[in-house]
């Protein structure tokens, strides 16, 4: 791969073929304004020719025999399995799986949380879009699911996504994961009444070690004061998104 732009390729244990890398806002993009070179998002305001530019400058960075599977990310937990697929569709979904060389996934972020997976064999991999609604919902679960092995023959890496000490939410958001887990109240922390700082991270991690997933990886960043990255909380309904993609080498 002949990388630019400062993106970042994840440090696991996985197998030699299972390839990864997390793009950032800088790159050979096109895009102006308050997209910032390098956006990937389709569904954000900027022009439709400057992603598709964007979009296949990746390709071509990391030498790949095709363009990456989009998804529409709907913030739910459906898992498409894209060995299925027609080209032409782009389907609604938040996880991905292929079993297939030269199958690259592709999960667009700008704070929620991206999870790339893999078989220990290398012989699937996966990748799943995180926001707090999705990994409540389960989002992770179902990629792991989808790899069709034991949980023991998994492993994740966890990506860029806001931090907890830039990610307040609301009770709601801390009542949902208690309801299905008490001690999930380690990942918040009290601020001003009815609020709490938010550890996506965190949460994901006892997720996917409640799942069965012993071997997890990753995390600590924090895509709000990291300016490499598009973050929705800093930059607003305009901000851009990255993606991090996994794929198998034949």
């Amino acid at each position: 791969m002949s990388l630019g732009g400062n993106w970042v390729v994840p440090r696991w244990p996985a197998p030699a073929n299972v390839r990864a890398a997390v793009t950032t806002r800088e790159g050979p993009g096109v895009s102006d304004g308050p997209w910032g070179r390098f956006n990937l998002g389709a569904r954000c305001g900027d022009e439709p020719a400057a992603v598709v530019a964007n979009r296949a400058a990746v390709r071509t960075a990391l030498v790949l025999d095709r363009d990456p599977h989009w998804l529409q990310q709907v913030h739910g937990v459906d898992v498409v399995d894209v060995d299925r697929l027609d080209d032409t569709e782009e389907p609604r979904a938040d996880a991905s799986v292929t079993r297939h060389a030269g199958e690259p996934l592709a999960i667009l972020t700008a704070d929620c949380l991206p999870a790339l997976f893999c078989t220990t064999d290398g012989r699937a991999v996966a990748a799943a879009h995180a926001g707090w609604r999705g990994l409540q919902a389960g989002v992770l679960e179902a990629a792991v699911h989808s790899l069709q092995v034991p949980p023991s023959q998994v492993m994740a890496w966890l990506g860029p996504c806001i931090g907890k000490a830039s990610y307040e939410v609301g009770a709601e958001v801390r009542d949902a994961f208690i309801a299905l887990d008490a001690d999930a109240a380690e990942g918040f922390e009290a601020t001003r009444p009815g609020h709490w700082l938010c550890d996506l991270a965190w949460l994901a991690r006892r997720r996917l070690e409640k799942a069965g997933v012993a071997s997890v990886h990753g995390g600590g960043f924090d895509t709000r004061t990291d300016d490499r990255f598009y973050s929705y909380r800093r930059d607003g309904a305009q901000s851009g998104r990255f993606a991090s993609l996994i794929w198998l080498e034949g």
